[in-house]
Order: C-alpha cells, then sequence, then structure tokens
C-alpha cells in the first residue's frame, strides 16, 4: 500500500507575484491546505504564472484565447492521491483585486480555495450549485480570517 500525506505544491513561474506579494507561496499553500483539510491525502500543484501563460493553457485546453484569473485541471484517478493542477495568471488576479478593493493576498487565498473546490467536484453551473460553492469558500476563507469575497464593493478606478 503506497504511503500517502497531503501536500501542495507551488511553483512561481512569474517574478511579478513575489514583488507584490513576497509570501505568495505560503499563501497559495495554506489556502490550498485549509480546502484540502476535510480530505487528507492529497496532493496539489498550484502555477503562480503571467497571464500570458495561462492565456496559453486556456487555449489550448478549453479553447478560449484569453487570460483568466484561475485554471484548474483534475488529474485521472491515481494512487497517489494527485488530484490536479491549478494555474493562477498575475495581471488578472492583481488587477481584480485591485477592482474590488481588496488586498492580493485576499483575492489570492479566495482564488486558490476555488480552484481547490474544482478539483473535489464542486462546481457553479448553476445558481443551486453556485450557492454551495460560494458558501463553502466564504467558510474556508473566514477561517483563515479572510473577508468574505462576496461582499466586497468594488472600487471606481476612474
Amino acid at each position: 500500500m503506497v504511503e500517502l500525506e497531503t501536500t501542495v505544491e507551488v511553483e512561481i513561474a512569474s517574478d511579478d507575484w513575489v514583488r507584490a506579494l513576497p509570501d505568495a507561496a505560503d499563501v497559495a499553500r495554506t489556502a490550498a491546505l485549509a480546502a484540502l483539510a476535510p480530505d487528507e491525502d492529497r496532493a496539489v500543484a498550484v502555477l503562480l504564472a503571467d497571464d500570458a501563460t495561462v492565456r496559453d493553457l486556456n487555449a489550448r485546453f478549453r479553447r478560449k484565447d484569453t487570460a483568466t484569473n484561475v485554471l484548474s485541471f483534475p488529474a485521472p484517478e491515481n494512487p497517489f492521491g494527485q488530484m490536479g493542477d491549478i494555474a493562477l495568471a498575475f495581471g488578472v488576479c492583481a488587477a481584480e483585486a485591485r477592482t474590488q478593493g481588496k488586498p492580493l493576498a485576499d483575492h489570492l487565498r479566495h482564488l486558490v480555495i476555488h480552484g481547490v473546490l474544482h478539483l473535489l467536484g464542486f462546481d457553479h453551473e448553476t445558481d443551486a450549485d453556485a450557492e454551495v460553492m460560494e458558501a463553502r469558500e466564504r467558510r474556508l476563507l473566514a477561517a483563515l480570517g479572510t473577508p468574505d469575497p462576496y461582499a466586497v464593493e468594488t472600487v471606481d478606478e476612474r
């Protein structure tokens, strides 16, 4: 039998993350572990990338030629507990955080949790599914001391 443990690997492929948020890897790891807590012996990889990398991934795997904030790629069933990969685009995430008037760290926590929940099978295709997923995000974020991401007012950038 294979001995498993919960692990989160974070790769920083864009220095913009570290320049804007020196502890970005720790923030991402902590958020992913919080989302994985109920499901032991799981592994997730988080890629903190630039917009071009995420745009390329989005084009290749979803046929959408645009950068997006977070992408989740579920892994096929495997004996190692590898759930999948999450990729986040710095420029998109930073712009959203600015527009929503919240710290980048809070937005990163939210999007990592959002991505992990997708790997766990949650989605937001219907209003009912979105309510369930958002409620879970709120609970997990509150446990990390992060404000409700859906209650934040947007900032007028004029």
